[in-house]
């Protein structure tokens, strides 16, 4: 008999699945954080059809600890700011750079933090540059990103709850210093959790190979 296909893998799927038996995951699929806690208990057998077994990172961390932080030339005051300050609320911050007013390439730093949140060293990251716009198109180039640049709290709950966003964009001439730690604030606290918003990654996901 033909094994069922999943593109998505909820918790609510994982708790449907009978223990034991052996599932397969359409290519780059999603089984969500809770879903795989949930296999893994049942003792089920995920088997992706792109060979690389169900993978739960398209879904953005929940719990971020860890932060990659990076800011062109334009941004070095404001990233100066909200390093020590999310260190106080007690994250482990990355900080890739720059250090002074020097001119930087904006698609450099940007580049920096995509690549640390891609390969696991950081849970979420923070880019920003002049407007933001920049360096938000710059990390939406590595695959597995999706930056969203944001000048309010309103979108900063959507871009990570509707959009998984992993990358915020800040623009360091648009926000003060106190206008931004909000900003990321909501950010960092705002999980996605609803099934419906995770299926849409897989989609984002495959456009990446289209």
């Amino acid at each position: 008999m033909a094994t069922k296909l999943f593109d998505l893998i909820t918790e609510t799927d994982a708790r449907n699945i009978e223990p034991g038996s052996t599932i397969r995951l359409a290519p780059r699929g999603i089984v969500t954080p809770l879903a795989a806690d949930t296999l893994r208990a049942r003792r089920v057998t995920v088997i992706a059809d792109d060979g690389v077994r169900g993978d739960p990172g398209l879904v953005p961390a929940g719990d971020i600890r860890r932060v990659a932080i990076a800011a062109d030339h334009s941004g070095v005051a404001l990233k100066a700011a909200l390093v020590p300050w999310l260190r106080g609320r007690g994250l482990a911050v990355a900080d890739l750079g720059v250090a002074d007013g020097t001119p930087a390439d904006y698609p450099d730093t940007a580049a920096a933090v995509a690549r640390a949140v891609v390969r696991a060293e950081a849970d979420a990251g923070i880019v920003i540059d002049g407007v933001g716009l920049g360096s938000a198109i710059a990390a939406n180039k590595v695959d597995g990103i999706r930056a969203a640049m944001c000048v309010n709290e309103t979108l900063a709950r959507y871009a990570r709850q509707h959009n998984g966003a992993n990358v915020l964009a800040l623009g360091a001439t648009l926000l003060t210093i106190e206008e931004a730690k909000p900003i990321v604030a909501r950010f960092l606290e705002t999980p996605m959790t609803e099934p419906r918003y995770i299926a849409r990654l897989a989609k984002i996901a495959r456009l990446e190979s289209a």
